[in-house]
């Protein structure tokens, strides 16, 4: 009694594998993999979402770019106007912000010289100004 395992049928195995494969990567946008589409499509809604939230706070377009430098500018505009328009046929008031906007910065100063090397220099300005009042008050 002698009992001969059979191989299975590579197509078969080859069938099986292709199916079990397909299952489990159908199933990757539910573990929170991203493609680069649904990022880019992520990025235009945010974009949307500030540029409404800014116009709502009657906050001016240059505002929302200064305040969001990361957002997409155009998806920032297409929020804005979108909320603008929205506002206008429903006759919305804005809000008043809770922050205040910044004020502008100044222009950093030029940049100083080396303390020591003006150091030194009033060091020998003082000393040569002694030799000569020494030279002055011994004639």
């Amino acid at each position: 009694m002698s009992h001969t395992a059979r191989s299975p049928n590579p197509s078969r195995l080859l069938s099986a594998c292709a199916v079990a494969a397909t299952l489990l990567l159908s199933g990757c946008e539910y573990l929170g993999v991203e493609t680069p589409a649904k990022t880019a499509e992520n990025k235009v809604a945010e974009g949307k979402a500030i540029g409404g939230a800014c116009r709502h706070a009657n906050r001016a377009l240059e505002d929302c770019y200064r305040y969001n430098p990361k957002a997409n500018k155009a998806a920032v505009f297409d929020g804005w106007k979108d909320m603008d328009v929205y506002m206008r046929e429903n006759k919305l008031d804005t809000i008043t912000p809770v922050t205040p906007p910044e004020p502008p910065k100044k222009p950093a100063p030029p940049p100083k010289k080396d303390d020591e090397e003006s150091g030194e220099g009033d060091k020998d300005e003082k000393k040569s100004d002694a030799k000569t009042d020494d030279k002055k008050g011994s004639k």
